[in-house]
């Protein structure tokens, strides 16, 4: 007697749960990781540069920096500008957006911030956020911050803070009400880059802090020596961004600034090893740097040229000499229209729109 085989599939549907497809699709999304800075300014700045500059050096973060620069658009008819890509640290870094308002003939100083007519917003993101810069409800652009990053606007709300208390250092300009505003003012913003949790804030705020001309430097002095928050501000920096360039920098800056006020306590000041000490620290502190800049530098500009063709490179060569496109044409015996055709693949290729920000770009 024959026996009735049940009915097999071979193919039996598989359903995957919930999380098992949220895990592959988080995966999927960090892999392709990208991030997307956009926002609006007045329609009247159409046609202007923006620039999105990297902030490694805490330092530098006040003004704009043309060797800080890493990537250029332009605003369109609406006022709308966007910088998108993958090519940015997945950590936290300070960034800043700089719109030039400057004519061609004010452009000479507008690097170092002293073009009075740009704008410019600093604040924190990575590889992976969205941060949308919306105008405010006075029209006003580069004034308030949307992102997925609950970093991004800390620095803004840090601005808010600085004008409260330069508010107050200006009601009453006496030595007492100095020395009362500083041990307020550097408790209240400790108090405050603590609770953001996160160190690039807290790098801001020292900026601000220990600056040498400011209001509160000669309370740091005494307050360095003391306050084990240096120290702790120290170790956080080493654990979340072990190899930045700035932890290197602060723990440089701390360990002289607490010699400095060592020596200040004891009445004990040798004026010409204390300078020489500075400049040998400054002189190495700066190579280091420049030598990170430079390599980080080469390698972005390899980067770009190996996207050209060889034909293309010459053109970029020919760029930098300053030479027409008739001159160019001459040299590489081919026609204006095949140079014209080379240049504007240079341009998408590099992501920019004229001569004078290829110069930018490998002169500088």
């Amino acid at each position: 007697m024959l026996r009735q085989i049940p009915n097999f599939n071979p193919m039996p549907k598989v359903f995957m749960k919930p999380y098992v497809l949220a895990f592959f699709l988080g995966l999927f999304l960090q892999s392709h990781a990208q991030f997307r800075f956009e926002g609006f300014v007045s329609s009247e700045q159409a046609g202007k540069p923006v620039y999105l500059s990297l902030v490694e050096d805490y330092r530098k973060s006040s003004g704009i920096y043309l060797n800080q620069i890493i990537r250029s658009s332009v605003v369109d008819s609406t006022g709308y500008f966007v910088f998108e890509g993958d090519n940015l640290l997945d950590q936290n870094r300070m960034y800043r957006i700089h719109l030039e308002g400057c004519t061609e003939e004010e452009n000479k100083g507008h690097f170092n911030g002293k073009c009075e007519d740009s704008s410019s917003v600093l604040f924190i993101g990575n590889n992976q956020d969205t941060v949308q810069f919306p105008t405010s409800f006075e029209d006003q652009s580069l004034c308030s911050i949307e992102s997925n990053n609950k970093s991004a606007s800390l620095l803004l709300e840090m601005e808010l803070l600085k004008e409260q208390m330069v508010l107050d250092f200006m009601d009453f300009p006496s030595e007492t009400s100095k020395k009362l505003n500083s041990k307020k003012w550097f408790s209240r913003m400790q108090a405050f880059a603590m609770e953001c949790n996160e160190p690039l804030v807290e790098l801001y705020i020292f900026d601000f802090l220990t600056t040498r001309n400011s209001e509160t430097f000669e309370y740091y002095l005494t307050d360095v020596l003391d306050n084990p928050y240096y120290s702790e501000l120290q170790s956080r920096l080493e654990s979340e961004y072990p190899e930045a360039s700035f932890t290197q920098q602060y723990a440089a800056e701390l360990s002289s600034d607490r010699q400095l006020a060592s020596f200040g306590s004891k009445g004990s000041w040798n004026w010409t090893w204390l300078i020489i000490g500075f400049l040998v620290l400054s002189l190495i502190l700066n190579y280091v740097l420049l030598k990170r800049n430079t390599l980080l530098r080469k390698r972005a500009l390899e980067k770009s040229l190996n996207q050209l063709t060889k034909q293309e490179q010459k053109v970029v060569d020919h760029i930098l000499q300053e030479h027409t496109n008739k001159e160019i044409a001459d040299k590489l015996f081919v026609s204006v229209s095949t140079v014209k055709t080379h240049i504007n693949n240079i341009y998408k290729k590099l992501e920019v729109s004229s001569r004078e920000e290829i110069q930018i770009r490998f002169k500088s």
